[in-house]
């Protein structure tokens, strides 16, 4: 193992999913032994350096190690439908929504880069439209929009470990399920998009599809004036 430093990682699930990606493990299906094994060693190697370490990596140790103990006990525990309760699941649970978020922090800060741009440039493509009252995606307040995919997520609940899907959520589904939603007129406002939503999972998997509609040209986003909502305007349909 090369020299890792916690200092490189925001937190524990950054750790984390830093062994999963380094040994391609399927996050739906993680060896908790070896996991752990690596986990603490690096928590061992910090300890000998006597470098201080933060409380919520500490945390993290005691909850592997009770996972842990939890898969070698042969009594297994079951919920009230009478499934088998795997003890990894509240781990992979918090492990794929912080890998979601890790992705939208990055569409974040890309759209916050680009609207400077379009504010410092002033682009425009309207002509590339009939309609020349749709303004073009260079043209749009995207930190906005992305402010408020922001607050979204942090007032929607967790998804909880029994909503949590075997198989990843296809972009290209999403997509379709948001463009079915616009009306006759082809407008879909961002409330009533939100309100098709039921948790944070399903506003990021939604945040990123609606960039990708946006970046493709198939919508496109305006706001009429700063205190009203924003509205979304189809321009193709696939």
């Amino acid at each position: 193992m090369h020299n890792i430093h916690l200092d490189q990682f925001e937190g524990p699930l950054d750790l984390l999913l830093y062994f999963i990606r380094r040994d391609e493990i399927d996050i739906y299906d993680i060896p908790i032994s070896k996991i752990t094994y690596d986990y603490l060693n690096v928590i061992d190697k910090m300890n000998s350096l006597n470098v201080s370490i933060a409380g919520e990596f500490v945390l993290m140790a005691a909850t592997l190690m009770k996972i842990k103990s939890k898969i070698l006990i042969p009594r297994q525990e079951l919920n009230e439908e009478g499934e088998i309760i795997d003890p990894r699941t509240d781990l992979v649970n918090k492990l794929i929504e912080y890998q979601q978020f890790k992705t939208v922090s990055e569409q974040l800060r890309l759209l916050h880069d680009e609207a400077d741009l379009s504010y410092s440039r002033k682009l425009s493509e309207e002509s590339d439209y009939e309609n020349n009252e749709k303004l073009s995606p260079n043209d749009l307040n995207l930190f906005n929009l992305a402010e408020l995919f922001k607050k979204a997520i942090e007032k929607a609940p967790l998804i909880k470990p029994m909503e949590l899907r075997s198989e990843p959520v296809s972009l290209e589904n999403r997509k379709k399920l948001i463009l079915s939603l616009f009306d006759g007129n082809g407008k879909l406002s961002f409330f009533n998009l939100i309100s098709n939503l039921k948790n944070r999972l399903d506003i990021i998997i939604s945040f990123l599809a609606i960039l990708d509609l946006i970046r493709t040209k198939q919508i496109l986003v305006f706001q009429k004036d700063v205190f009203s909502d924003l509205e979304f305007t189809i321009l193709t349909i696939e």
